[in-house]
């Protein structure tokens, strides 16, 4: 049974930093890349970043390059977003979210993963 639970969502003011935290059960955790998701009340799922099974592939979303670093520990099959200068436009409830499939950068646009956490809220006033 695949589990993948989220943490580290709160309250932040702009220009400030949060990291989110991701860990997971129930499977092979470095076989498997990684994705973070995130959707904002009445807006579609946007690709925030995602990484390799060994981590030495990642991609980010538009919005967030230069911002926000994804990374994985997969000793403590744990993955994290490491989100700095937070905008009130990354308000969203983020997603954590993993596939078995081969990777590719594709996947992050396409929200190509089997897995889904069930969300962690980020709210920056």
């Amino acid at each position: 049974h695949v589990q993948l639970v989220e943490s580290g969502g709160g309250s932040v003011q702009a220009g400030g930093s949060l990291r989110l935290s991701c860990t997971v059960s129930g499977y092979t955790y470095d076989k498997y890349c990684m994705g973070w998701f995130r959707q904002a009340p009445g807006k579609a799922r946007e690709g925030v970043a995602a990484i390799s099974s060994g981590g030495g592939a990642t991609a980010y979303g538009d919005s967030v390059k230069g911002r926000f670093t994804i990374s994985r520990d997969n000793v403590k099959n744990t993955l994290y977003l490491q989100m700095n200068s937070l905008r009130p436009e990354d308000t969203a409830m983020y997603y954590c979210a993993a596939d078995g499939g081969a990777w590719s950068s594709s996947k992050l646009r396409l929200g190509d993963f089997r897995f889904w956490g069930r969300g962690t809220q980020v709210t920056v006033s």
